[in-house]
């Protein structure tokens, strides 16, 4: 069983241990073998699992994070100079009598189990961990896939892909809103909605001009995003004021800063720096 470590610090090393025809930087021994040895504990607990690697971004040397599904993410893999973390997507919402999330403990949703050279953790433990996400997994996925797929089908989309939500507050009218976005911009939605909400547990929603919106009650809104032909544009209200500045922006908009996101090309920690500085500032008031 792994001990209880802090989060670490430093520079990530990514790399997916299984595969070794890619073109990522070798790891250190430990490291490789340690991710390799997780791998393999998570393909045998469930065969029907899809390993794929995603969020290539400068910040992992384009190499992305190694990622197993079913139903939904499962948990991811990455490589720090001391630690291999896997972070369980739904950790919060599974038993784990082995105590074996060390890490990312104090948030609603995720659960991580960070691994140092030398440490091994309990294999059938870890297993009936995966098998308990697939479960949880797949009974989301029961619960939401036939009025997720009927409201999908029935909202259009506008010029460029945006879906066309009629103007609400509240959660359901932006999941609405998710679940129209076309092919990959759905999963970036989701993740960018999952992204906000973990960084701002009070954020208020509400879907204006066909747009996501997101705010603190009585402080405004700082940030909406959009669905355009090849990119997804997010938009952070008093941009200005952030550190570092948005690169996205005009001489007309004297405050409004945005970012545009393209497939692959998402950086979700910057993103996560900018949702909580925004939150603090004051907002759009519509």
């Amino acid at each position: 069983m792994a001990k209880n470590i802090a989060k670490p610090k430093g520079n990530r090393v990514s790399g997916n241990a299984g595969s070794q025809s890619d073109h990522r930087p070798p790891l250190a021994d430990w490291r490789r073998e340690t991710l390799a040895r997780m791998r393999a504990l998570i393909l045998e607990a469930d065969p029907e699992i899809i390993e794929e690697v995603k969020w290539r971004k400068p910040s992992n040397n384009m190499t992305g994070v190694p990622v197993w599904s079913h139903g939904g993410i499962i948990c991811t893999g990455e490589t720090y100079k001391n630690v291999v973390k896997l972070t369980f997507a739904n950790g919060a919402s599974l038993a784990d009598p082995a105590k074996l999330f060390n890490s990312s403990l104090e948030g609603n949703t995720r659960r991580a189990i960070d691994i140092r050279e030398r440490e091994t953790i309990n294999a059938a433990a870890f297993k009936k961990l995966v098998q308990a996400a697939v479960a949880v997994n797949t009974q989301s996925a029961k619960a939401k896939t036939k009025p997720v797929a009927k409201q999908a089908k029935s909202v259009k989309l506008l010029s460029g892909g945006n879906p066309q939500i009629a103007k609400a507050d509240g959660d359901a009218p932006v999941q609405a809103y998710i679940a129209a976005m076309p092919g990959w911009k759905r999963e970036l939605g989701e993740q960018l909605d999952a992204l906000i909400t973990r960084a701002v547990p009070k954020v208020r929603k509400a879907v204006k001009w066909n747009s996501p919106f997101y705010g603190i009650e009585g402080q405004g809104w700082f940030l909406s995003y959009h669905v355009l032909t090849k990119y997804v544009k997010v938009t952070f209200f008093a941009g200005m004021s952030l550190s570092p500045v948005p690169p996205g922006g005009t001489e007309k908009s004297k405050e409004a800063r945005w970012i545009d996101i393209y497939e692959d090309q998402f950086d979700e920690a910057q993103f996560t720096k900018w949702v909580k500085q925004a939150a603090k500032l004051p907002g759009w008031m519509t």
